[in-house]
């Protein structure tokens, strides 16, 4: 067995991967850093003699730890809200922290985790692992306790999910900024058809609100209608603070110095294709405090 501080080397320079693994297994940040502390523990009682790459040895480890949460959350069925916007990932536009840069890489945006939380825990298991993290289809099976090819068959049914419902941001983040200044350029002059202009015409708007603010947990589509709401908004234009959130642009409103509301834009083509909006108090002020870390 390797010593246990070899060990913890290991785990603590893989930390950013595996926390990123978590985080897009399970959409909560509380939850990713309970899965790694989870996953320690695991790792550190664990027979190492046969390990010879620690990094997908841990990868493999966190995986699993988050399939039984997963597995968990879904007998429990504790998300009663129908519309949930898993939590964001926010920072200023020049953040290079490494952990951040990792769980925001690979154009894992608000929208794309959204869909993932409609996966089953076998179909995220698969597709997260393989298409994210390149861990192999026969040790995927091995944890599933399926054969390879069903788990080839798992992840080829959520990616078509993922690619149907959640396409991929523009790869020029000046491109997606200059839809969203666009977009609050129009609302905040009042323009109607401006706002329109750069919606994709079946783009979606979701709104969570929480606990809290459950009134205001909604979801819009089409362009006339989310446009007819971000002009009811034009009075919180003035507030708006530029941000990054998983790696797209967006926007956080502070007014009076109290978090207001938090603004994921995907933008496809040069129009924004879908909005996730987060009203939720509490949430608020957790973003508030990834902001001043």
């Amino acid at each position: 067995m390797v010593d246990e501080n070899f060990l913890a080397e290991r785990f603590q320079e893989n930390r950013p991967r595996l926390r990123a693994v978590a985080y897009r297994m399970l959409g909560s940040l509380s939850e990713s850093d309970d899965a790694l502390q989870e996953a320690w523990l695991r790792a550190s009682g664990a027979d190492t003699d046969e390990v010879r790459n620690f990094q997908a040895w841990l990868t493999t480890i966190v995986g699993r730890v988050c399939l039984n949460m997963l597995r968990s959350r879904q007998q429990r069925k504790e998300d009663s809200l129908e519309i949930h916007i898993p939590d964001p990932v926010v920072c200023a536009e020049d953040d290079t922290n490494p952990e951040t840069v990792a769980l925001t890489a690979d154009s894992v945006g608000l929208a794309m985790m959204i869909v993932l939380d409609t996966l089953a825990p076998a179909e995220r298991f698969a597709f997260v692992l393989h298409d994210m993290f390149a861990v192999p289809f026969e040790d995927i099976a091995e944890d599933l306790e399926k054969t390879p090819a069903a788990v080839r068959q798992l992840a080829s049914r959520a990616r078509r999910r993922v690619e149907g419902h959640a396409p991929v941001p523009d790869p020029d983040l000046a491109v997606q900024r200059t839809a969203v200044d666009a977009f609050f350029a129009a609302a905040r002059d009042g323009d109607f058809e401006a706002l329109v202009a750069v919606l994709h015409p079946d783009v979606v708007l979701r709104a969570d609100g929480g606990v809290l603010r459950a009134s205001q947990t909604v979801m819009l589509s089409g362009a006339r209608t989310v446009a007819s709401q971000a002009q009811l908004a034009r009075t919180m234009a003035p507030y708006v603070q530029r941000v990054l959130i998983n790696g797209t642009p967006g926007a956080y409103v502070v007014k009076d110095g109290k978090p207001f509301s938090l603004m994921s834009f995907n933008v496809v083509g040069g129009k924004v294709e879908s909005i996730q909006v987060i009203l939720d108090p509490e949430r608020l002020d957790a973003v508030a405090l990834q902001l001043a870390a």
